[in-house]
């Protein structure tokens, strides 16, 4: 029986990263706003997914919370060591190079080399701080408060019942209950499995583990292993606290007949790198187990609600992409409600890009991690996939090719403005393309001289950049399915070549343009990065290039081993502070 009633301008299902992130940035902004936040339990608790890359950190720091983070001695995750597939050798991805790495004291402030680094967290202890945080900003925060149906008239929501019979109304709905999709379900919103990828990841804690390595004060790299039926995670989340697991197909595990500490024991015995940070080290009592199936909404938002984080699409976390697309999300969410209330921009506008946004992003990590799995034994025939995907964006390929494809710019608009995925740039994604294939791989620019703008054709819009609390339209072209957002790199090399199509002079436009905002040798580093974006506007048609021999090339190369990756250095395992 419903007993009483509520009013809220936002009520959010899930006090997770999503739920709190999308209801500090909101309190943030709009200090009016009531929101509310449902959280069917109590924090902390354990939560998988614990492994994040660099730009969560901006989003902390947006939120007013990385201070608190910080203050948390979360491992700093300078990147990841990896073996993969049939290689038995190591190599490591750095979001920061080694060498660049300086021992400063902690807490920090996000600032230099932190604005390039992320954290590794132990979610029962980084959920409480951001939840806790949504709650200093004035959202109204109800733990062990349990949503038990969603009523709705076609698809407007017209409020949420609670486990206690109260029930709640608001203008907007919120579903951020993760991989439950509570209103999601509830509303029948179909998903899109995308992928062949079925797995279930198996997993525990352990005190006073030993750090593979220990990068100046709490650094370190989180651990992925290959094995022949699946891959190990090992994350140092505090120094005393680690995360180990274990991830393989459903199939395979349903195959052996054992039960999950059995199947994670000898996963954890048979692997030669990680079984020696364990030996001697204590491990909590409690096993874990969940089914980390792929899959994306076929849409996130209706009349009156909206998904976000995993409730809306859900990447294998091989890259570890979770916690990125939940906090990006949430972000841009709270924009786009903002939006919508202040009637600054047509909601229908707002709703699509919105839309477009979250699910664009989860198929193209989904596609990433469909590459990455390819290289693995166990999972070959994803090659297949892959193809499948080059065909789904107009490209006949064979398998082989289009698993190179998908690690050369089929993924790489990722953020707008920016070429890349998971961490890793253009260049470094065809870096991996070689570590994994054994194979060369060639830089489209650096094959022609001359590069003219090509927008014949292309349908002009425009889209929401997200920037201090409000959307700014800017400029947009769509053809064949890709989108040029003229923001960042694209928008200074759209620029640069309306003046020039001569490749010397764009490279040196590139480093006089950065080189007035900072020192001339960061600014060729930033010029190299913007090639980055060059090469994808000529992968995706916008530019036609041509050969002069009287010019010189731009000679652009992948080599094996670079700053950011490279074979990993013999370390022995040292135990965590």
């Amino acid at each position: 029986m419903i007993t009483s009633s509520y009013d809220f301008d936002v009520a959010i299902i899930g006090g997770g990263p999503g739920g709190s992130t999308l209801g500090a940035l909101l309190k943030k902004y709009r200090p009016d706003f009531r929101v509310l936040i449902l959280e069917k339990e109590k924090f902390p608790r354990d939560h998988i997914g614990e492994s994040q890359l660099p730009p969560i950190s901006r989003i902390l720091e947006e939120m007013g919370c990385w201070d608190a983070v910080e203050a948390a001695d979360f491992p700093i995750k300078v990147g990841a060591t990896f073996r993969w597939g049939s290689r038995k050798d190591l190599w490591d991805f750095e979001f920061l190079p080694l060498k660049d790495f300086k021992d400063e004291p902690r807490p920090a402030k996000y600032a230099g080399q932190r604005l390039h680094t992320a954290f590794q967290v132990d979610r029962s202890v980084y959920d409480k701080i951001l939840l806790d945080h949504a709650a200093s900003l004035g959202c109204d925060v109800r733990e062990q408060t349990q949503v038990t149906d969603v009523p709705a008239t076609g698809d407007h929501v017209d409020g949420l019942l609670l486990k206690d019979g109260s029930r709640v109304t608001a203008r907007w709905y919120i579903d951020a209950t993760g991989h439950i999709g509570l209103l999601r379900r509830k509303l029948n919103v179909p998903v899109d499995l995308v992928t062949s990828l079925q797995n279930i990841a198996i997993w525990k804690y352990y005190q006073n583990a030993e750090w593979a390595i220990n990068i100046g004060v709490g650094g370190t790299r989180i651990q992925i292993m290959s094995q022949s039926d699946g891959w190990l995670w090992f994350i140092p989340l505090s120094p005393t606290r680690s995360s180990l697991g274990f991830v393989c197909p459903a199939e395979h595990y349903k195959s052996l007949g054992l039960t999950p500490e059995q199947v994670f024991q000898d996963a954890v015995a048979r692997d030669d790198r990680i079984a020696p940070l364990v030996a001697n080290a204590t491990p909590e009592p409690e096993i874990y187990t969940t089914k980390d199936w792929s899959f994306c909404a076929d849409r996130t938002f209706g009349e009156n609600w909206f998904l976000v984080g995993e409730a809306a699409g859900f990447a294998d976390p091989i890259l570890s992409a979770g916690l990125t697309l939940t906090h990006t999300g949430a972000r841009e969410l709270a924009y786009t409600i903002i939006a919508l209330d202040e009637q600054s921009h047509d909601p229908n506008w707002l709703r699509h890009h919105y839309d477009l946004n979250q699910r664009a992003r989860v198929r193209q990590h989904i596609r990433f991690a469909d590459f990455w799995y390819a290289a693995n034994g166990q999972f070959t025939d994803l090659k297949e996939n892959c193809a499948k995907i080059a065909s789904d964006s107009g490209l006949k390929l064979s398998p082989d090719a289009a698993w190179r494809w998908l690690a050369q710019g089929g993924f790489a608009n990722d953020f707008a403005g920016q070429a890349g995925i998971g961490g890793f740039d253009l260049a470094g994604a065809k870096q991996i393309t070689q570590i994994l294939t054994d194979k060369d791989v060639k830089w489209k620019i650096s094959e022609s001289n001359v590069f003219k703008m090509n927008l014949v054709g292309a349908d002009h819009e425009k889209v929401p950049l997200y920037e201090n609390g409000r959307i700014r339209p800017v400029e947009c072209y769509v053809r064949d399915g890709h989108r040029l957002v003229l923001v960042g790199h694209y928008q200074l090399l759209a620029e640069i070549l309306k003046k020039t199509s001569d490749a010397a002079t764009i490279y040196q436009s590139l480093i006089a343009s950065f080189a007035s905002r900072v020192p001339e040798l960061h600014a060729r580093v930033l010029a190299k990065h913007a090639l980055n974006s060059l090469e994808v506007l000529l992968s995706e048609g916008w530019i036609n290039a041509s050969l002069d021999k009287k010019r010189p090339l731009l000679n652009v190369t992948t080599p094996r081993e670079g700053a950011f990756i490279h074979a990993s250095q013999p370390v022995q395992p040292k135990p965590a502070h």
